[in-house]
């Protein structure tokens, strides 16, 4: 099958090399040059695991390449993906304005019967905008569909050959026949609905993983004041198997392009609906002021960060990646220069990024041991597997003592900590 994939951010690459392997012959297509010149060398401009060999296999198998031009992507493909994004507008809904613009530029080149599909996170409606902006710039026939993308970024190439399910949003027969036979490879569960339905339950999947995030700091809020330790809470509602043990992680709250987006814009979308007593704007609410409410907690507990150096573990906002969109160290490291501190930081990944985005007063270190010397206070921020077992004797030795170990992901057992002459504190223990 000939597909054209617009869009060469971390979904449209993924999704190209994904179906190039899969033996389709598939072009990706964006209007930026260096992105396209990159690409088509084999080079990811992002951290995103396995996703550079499977690349430069499928280029050099002839199934991929890459382009900005429209009309030699889309004049020939039978499906096309849009697949671009969708910031938030001022009133918090998604903008979509890159689609619309996708749309546009796409029609005049659409051969007789192509599928338009809707990758990217978009509003239910959207659709029908699409395939009126197209209708007035096209002859042919075409239909359109949604297909929204669950990737976990860290995770993302095994996500997309071995998803949880694929949801297709068409209602045309054909349109789906042609849509499930592209998709069977990779799973036996594909769900048919409305495209309605296919984007709510986009919306709707991203907002309940925020949500027990959320909930799970809340309750770990409860354990702070009580004794309890909210590691052995989760075990104890866990083995319910309503509830279930997976996906409970209290720290910080939840970060990265798309839970802070999807919530702000689906609490926004509701507002415009009329559903103005909306969880969704709750929600936002409290992730957007759990790290300001925790590091006055720290403060507290460090004497004042006045004159103190501080270590910051992990600068993504998640492991396995270099995206720090809306990641914990974007606040907690302005926050503690802001209030004194001299700040030293490290990351496997996201150190180059992070410069440009973090005050100039911060030092960066490619070791955690080197970031740790001569520190009062030591953050672990991202659960990083290079961090998952660090030698606490050690770490004793280099930094200025009384040293304070912050475990914002409940990574350690305390004891373990404190007997190497620590203070510790955990989320909720």
């Amino acid at each position: 099958m000939k597909i054209a994939c617009i869009g060469t951010g971390f979904v449209g690459v993924v999704t190209s090399a994904v179906f190039a392997k899969l033996g389709h012959q598939v072009v990706g297509l964006d209007i930026d040059e260096a992105k396209i010149k990159s690409l088509s060398q084999g080079k990811v401009p992002f951290f995103e695991p396995d996703l550079e060999e499977i690349l430069q296999e499928t280029l050099a198998s002839n199934n991929l390449s890459f382009t900005t031009s429209y009309q030699e992507a889309i004049s020939q493909a039978e499906v096309v993906f849009i697949m671009v994004g969708t910031p938030s507008a001022p009133d918090g809904q998604a903008d979509l304005k890159y689609v619309f613009a996708a749309a546009k530029d796409l029609a005049p080149y659409l051969q007789e019967k192509a599928i338009v599909v809707i990758k990217s996170t978009v509003p239910p409606g959207t659709n029908q905008k699409v395939a009126q902006i197209i209708q007035k710039l096209t002859s042919v026939q075409f239909t359109t569909a949604s297909v929204p993308e669950f990737l976990k970024e860290g995770s993302a190439v095994h996500d997309t050959l071995h998803p949880d399910r694929v949801l297709i949003g068409a209602t045309d027969p054909y349109t789906i026949e042609v849509l499930t036979k592209l998709h069977q490879p990779l799973t036996n569960k594909i769900l048919v609905m409305k495209p309605e339905s296919a984007q709510m339950a986009k919306y709707s999947a991203n907002t309940y993983l925020a949500q027990r995030i959320t909930f799970i700091n809340q309750i770990a809020n409860l354990c702070e004041k009580n004794g309890a330790d909210v590691q052995e809470v989760i075990q104890g509602i866990g083995h319910d198997k309503r509830i279930g043990l997976h996906y409970w992680y209290p720290g910080l709250g939840y970060g990265g392009s798309c839970f802070p987006k999807d919530v702000k814009e689906i609490a926004a979308y509701s507002k415009s609906v009329g559903e103005t007593d909306s969880l969704f704007i709750k929600i936002d609410e409290l992730n957007e002021n759990r790290i300001p409410r925790l590091m006055e907690k720290y403060n507290q507990l460090v004497g004042g960060f006045t004159g103190k150096t501080v270590a910051v573990l992990g600068l993504s906002f998640k492991p396995n990646t270099n995206d720090i969109r809306e990641a914990p160290a974007l606040k907690v490291i302005p926050w503690l220069i802001d209030h004194g501190a001299q700040v030293r930081a490290t990351d496997p990944q996201a150190i180059e990024v992070a410069r440009s985005h973090l005050p100039s007063q911060v030092t960066y270190f490619n070791d955690p041991y080197e970031t740790a010397k001569t520190s009062h206070v030591l953050f672990h921020l991202i659960e990083w597997s290079d961090y998952s077992h660090l030698d606490f004797k050690r770490l004793a030795q280099l930094m200025h003592q009384p040293a304070y170990f912050i475990d914002t992901r409940n990574q350690y057992d305390p004891q373990l900590v404190q007997q190497h002459g620590f203070t510790y504190q955990g989320v909720g223990r």
